[in-house]
């Protein structure tokens, strides 16, 4: 049975809720504020219950299955998080309370402040942005509020490598800054020799993801940070990647000037849905006093018989607001969780995990489908959706097929380096188990690619919708449901 609209569903004389009596006065609402018809379905509680219970079986998510979108770090959501989260204390609480009915609000704050820079080797931290890419124009902004302060507005040009996550050349062009695309070497690393061409005397900075988005950590990261702070610009480190190199290495450690952390993505928050994310930024001793304001510190120490007091304090030279409030709390509260019950030893276990079970996918899937790089990978690899010996068929074919096995596909396109590409990631939280039925499908799939071509043209076969036509889809968004 197709799936009804509440409209459909709708019968004269239903009802879902009964309200009681009023209790006071009753008053007529302004005649401007009523409309001559208001055309609401008339349902039962269980006509709604049921409709959206069945449309939401229609979402698949990380609960329901394999979900190895590369580079989106679609990895279990632990459920502890979600009761710490609803504790009474913390969703019952509201940021324009006084600090002194707020300190248990505070103290979560300033705690994951100081993991995140114990985890990240940075000096400070803002907990602020809604999300990465947020988080990316904050970081930039901090670039061009040090270089301003310093007398240097010339600077007008960010370095970005091919290899970058796609929203770092938007978040440098929000931010005013011409962008220069820096080419990859034969390895998937920076090209060093490009770089160094394009550091002349009016760059701001580079802006590059490490790991990149081909799944390798950059072989000489080191040479690449020195060769842009002697052209006197700053290094702004993608940190959507960091779930690699949990308790592995610091960005900050190698000279890397301020970086975004994905809540969802590294320490287990929900990611999908429409959010809300959380995109922390790092940084530096220098870029300290510019940061957005509020942050949270100790403004009482205390005694021994009185407990430290936490505030907002707003940094020296703060570039201003960037959110509503504090950022999304109740992200705040999962994330402590999470690295909270891990500990030190957990955390850099999370990363082993995430780089044993990509390789373990790489080694296995590269028989069957080239992987351009040759190299041990991260948390992520790149494979090529395509076969010579089945010209028709491309990384949507593959990635359309494999919804018909009950996996979600992976990234398609993404990064454009790679020609028709797949970017898998199958992270930590995946058993071997999966992994080697995953393969299976992938080997399936090819041999269906080579034997019998049209069914991946035609697939999904058995998803609700077929294959739809996504640049329309795209261009001629339907954001409400339409009353028959």
């Amino acid at each position: 049975m197709t799936e009804k609209t509440i409209y459909e569903l709708s019968s004269p004389g239903r009802v879902g809720v009964r309200f009681p009596d009023c209790d006071v006065p009753v008053s007529p609402l302004p005649k401007d504020l009523l409309r001559e018809n208001l055309p609401f379905p008339e349902l039962s509680e269980f006509d709604v219950v049921r409709h959206f219970t069945n449309i939401s079986k229609l979402n698949y998510c990380i609960d329901q299955g394999f979900y190895p979108l590369g580079s989106c770090t679609m990895k279990y959501n632990p459920k502890i998080n979600e009761s710490m989260a609803r504790l009474p204390g913390f969703s019952f609480t509201h940021p324009l309370q006084p600090v002194e009915t707020i300190q248990g609000n505070l103290v979560i704050m300033y705690e994951l402040q100081n993991l995140l820079k114990e985890i990240s080797g940075f000096d400070a931290i803002t907990l602020q942005p809604a999300a990465g890419a947020h988080g990316e124009l904050v970081g930039i902004m901090l670039i061009r509020a040090y270089h301003v302060a310093n007398g240097e507005s010339h600077r007008s040009k960010i370095l970005i490598p091919d290899s970058a996550h796609g929203t770092n050349p938007a978040s440098s062009a929000m931010a005013g800054y011409s962008v220069v695309s820096i080419p990859s070497d034969d390895r998937g690393n920076i090209d060093l020799e490009a770089l160094k061409a394009a550091c002349t005397d009016d760059i701001a900075g580079l802006m590059f993801t490490n790991p990149n988005t081909l799944g390798l950590f950059d072989e000489h990261v080191l040479e690449v940070i020195d060769i842009v702070h002697q052209a006197g610009g700053l290094v702004y480190g993608d940190g959507a990647n960091m779930n690699a190199l949990l308790g592995i290495a610091r960005p900050g450690d190698l000279g890397i000037d301020v970086m975004h952390f994905n809540l969802h993505k590294t320490f287990s928050t929900p990611h999908g849905g429409g959010g809300p994310g959380s995109g922390p930024v790092g940084v530096a001793e220098k870029l300290a006093d510019f940061l957005p304001s509020p942050v949270v510190d100790v403004i009482d120490p205390g005694d021994s018989e009185t407990p430290p007091l936490y505030g907002l304090v707003a940094p020296p030279r703060s570039i201003g607001r960037f959110k509503a409030f504090h950022g999304h709390f109740g992200m705040f509260i999962r994330a402590y969780t999470y690295i909270s019950m891990h500990g030190s030893e957990g955390i850099r276990n999370i990363a082993e995990n995430a780089v044993l079970n990509a390789n373990y996918l790489k080694k296995k899937i590269e028989k069957t489908y080239r992987v351009p790089y040759d190299r041990i990978c991260m948390h992520e690899f790149v494979a090529e959706g395509h076969f010579d010996d089945a010209p028709d068929i491309h990384a949507l074919d593959i990635a359309k097929r494999m919804i018909d096995y009950g996996v979600h596909p992976p990234t398609n396109y993404f990064p454009l380096v790679v020609k028709e590409a797949l970017m898998i990631e199958p992270t930590e939280t995946e058993s071997k188990q999966t992994l080697d039925a995953f393969i299976d499908i992938m080997q399936k799939i090819a041999a269906e690619a080579k034997n019998d071509p049209q069914l991946l043209h035609d697939a999904p076969t058995t998803a609700p919708m077929r294959r739809m036509d996504e640049v329309k889809a795209a261009k001629e968004l339907v954001l409400k449901e339409k009353p028959l």
